[in-house]
């Protein structure tokens, strides 16, 4: 074990992870757990620590522009470089060389982000490097690096707003600063979802959370933000379903998450299958041959509709095979404990209940009553900005990277809070998606493909589609 030397008197981590996990699969208010990494050797994981490991291994850096836009710069928006950390790293001291893979972007107009790297990919050669990251401290034996992503970034990269459709997270953050800004799951009418870009497992914002144009999008200022600044050594627990827009405000930043599987994720499988199908197919039919433009880089299988099928058959089977399996083992510890087992079964559709239950109603009664009364200094809960006076100072958490520290001042629950919102006059016409064939500029009431999955693909759609889909084929058993 890791700094097995030290006193455990001096470094007793707050939370088993027993305990840990419990918080987490309860939780449904984002918080910052502290003093609980100071012993991974991840922590040491800076930009140029890693650029030694990686040894000149090229990483795909997405480059967007410092200047904010009342429009989010979407990744299908964006430009990429192929470069190595070294030469990320010259270029982010504005020591570019013209020859370098940066030569086309101001340092001082443009930002890098090297997001979502997967370990698996990153560190194929270096698996070593997988127990660097000890993600059983917070009660999931055997998860470490395996399961993780890394971020790598320059002053101001972001990621625009969105929600992920899987699973909770947990952010580590590693070198520099992020803040975040967090929206709850009834928030979304406010927040404006479209699946456009496709990414599978990601809703978007078409908001610019940070600059939001309040003329066209005027339920955003009904949002309930939750701000606050992630520094090294802490680590970020984001419920599912929270929206979130992460951005870096150091010069570098490096971080690491994983997203923990949930039974809710079932379902939620089965939703994706139907949002893709459903966005490629009238996006293919509106223009077959520019598919990047509607569909997201990380998006790089084949979108056909043959493929797209088995998709969807592949995500029901699944779901079915969970409630099998649940029923399974719901008989056995019924006969174990020596119960009558009623002779009618659990249907598919209270499973779907129990499933969105899940997260409403018994999490939100165990979070409020018990793991409250877990906050403090080692578990600091994500507070919306609206219940203080907002300020553009927001104070900053403080940081465990370096060991056991006195956790009553610094690690004191100083949230920074949101940037006040500025109204921007006008629509923006650019950001209007439309077909080319299109003879003259669209009404306001003109209605476009992208209008029209808005509807089909909101997330509430999709839900109920999914349920009657599984509801039908239920029957059939």
């Amino acid at each position: 074990m890791p700094y097995s030397s030290l006193s455990l008197g001096e470094c007793v981590k707050p939370f088993t992870p027993e305990k840990a996990k419990e918080i987490i699969m309860s939780l449904q208010q984002p918080a910052i757990f502290c003093n609980m990494v100071f012993d991974w050797p991840a922590q040491h994981w800076t930009a140029e620590h890693l650029s030694r490991v990686l040894q000149g291994k090229q990483i795909r850096f997405r480059m967007g522009l410092r200047s904010t836009d009342t429009v989010p710069q979407f990744e299908t928006a964006c430009s990429y470089v192929d470069a190595t950390l070294e030469e990320f790293l010259t270029w982010n001291c504005d020591q570019s060389s013209v020859s370098g893979p940066f030569k086309d972007y101001d340092h001082s107009k443009f930002w890098a982000y090297a997001d979502y790297k997967y370990f698996v990919n990153l560190f194929e050669d270096k698996t070593n490097v997988f127990q660097e990251v000890m993600w059983s401290d917070f009660g999931f034996p055997g998860r470490n690096g395996q399961e993780s992503t890394l971020w790598i970034g320059s002053l101001g990269a972001h990621t625009p707003c969105h929600l992920d459709s899987y699973g909770c997270n947990l952010v580590f953050q590693v070198q520099g600063r992020k803040r975040w800004h967090l929206f709850p799951p009834e928030d979304m009418p406010f927040l404006y979802p479209t699946r456009i870009p496709y990414e599978e497992s990601s809703v978007f914002s078409k908001i610019n959370v940070v600059n939001p144009d309040l003329e066209r999008f005027p339920q955003f200022q009904k949002a309930r933000r939750h701000t606050v600044t992630l520094s090294p050594g802490q680590v970020l627990f984001v419920p599912r379903h929270w929206w979130h827009y992460v951005e870096s405000i150091d010069p570098v930043t490096v971080s690491i998450n994983s997203w923990i599987e949930l039974e809710e994720d079932h379902l939620a499988r089965v939703e994706e299958a139907i949002t893709r199908m459903l966005v490629c197919a009238l996006k293919t039919a509106e223009d077959p041959h520019h598919p990047r433009a509607w569909l997201n880089p990380t998006e790089v299988e084949e979108t056909s509709h043959e493929v797209n099928c088995c998709y969807l058959n592949d995500a029901v089977c699944a779901f079915f095979d969970h409630c099998g399996k649940a029923k399974e083992v719901e008989t056995q510890a019924l006969r174990a404990n020596g119960e009558k087992w009623r002779k009618e079964e659990p249907s598919v559709q209270e499973h779907m209940e129990v499933e969105q239950a899940h997260s409403q109603s018994f999490t939100v009664r165990t979070g409020k009553q018990e793991v409250a009364s877990q906050f403090g200094p080692d578990l600091v809960p994500v507070t919306p900005a609206s219940e203080d006076r907002p300020s553009e100072k927001g104070g900053i958490l403080g940081s465990d990277s370096k060991g056991c520290i006195d956790r009553d001042k610094e690690h004191s629950a100083e949230l920074s809070y949101a940037r006040r919102q500025q109204a921007s006059i006008g629509a923006s016409a650019a950001s209007e998606q439309v077909t080319s064939r299109c003879p003259v500029a669209p009404s306001p009431t003109f209605v476009s493909t992208d209008d029209l999955l808005d509807c089909l693909v909101n997330p509430q759609v999709t839900r109920m589609v999914a349920q009657l889909l599984i509801q039908g084929k239920s029957l059939r058993f």
